[in-house]
């Protein structure tokens, strides 16, 4: 079953700036959904959109700053596809109308399965 990687999420310090500079300087569209903590930067034609996050004072920028998110419709079963082959995701998370799911790669990348492409407005 292929998996395309077309979400991206960077954590910002300054989610503005950052949006702006995305918007600026490479074209994409802001997508702000009423309550949502993150803004969409859409990929006007075509591939991944990238999701900035605020980033909590923990987090040292340059270092965790980005997560890989693939798209899955259903997240419990992925996850529990994903561990019969070696591969544990923490626990599913609950967000507006989705679920995500967090890992890490092999060295120690940031990344998710979420439905999030998938919920209904």
């Amino acid at each position: 079953m292929p998996l395309p990687l077309n979400r991206i999420v960077i954590y910002a310090r300054d989610v503005e700036t950052t949006v702006a500079f995305y918007e600026k300087h490479f074209g994409f569209d802001v997508l702000r959904l009423p309550g949502d903590r993150i803004v969409e930067l859409v990929a006007r034609g075509g591939g991944a959109n990238i999701m900035v996050h605020a980033a909590a004072k923990s987090v040292k920028t340059g270092q965790v700053t980005v997560k890989l998110t693939f798209d899955v419709e259903d997240v419990s079963e992925f996850r529990a596809a994903s561990a019969q082959k070696g591969l544990v995701f923490g626990p599913e998370h609950v967000a507006d109308g989705y679920s995500y799911a967090n890992a890490k790669d092999p060295n120690g990348n940031n990344i998710s399965v979420s439905s999030r492409a998938f919920r209904k407005d």
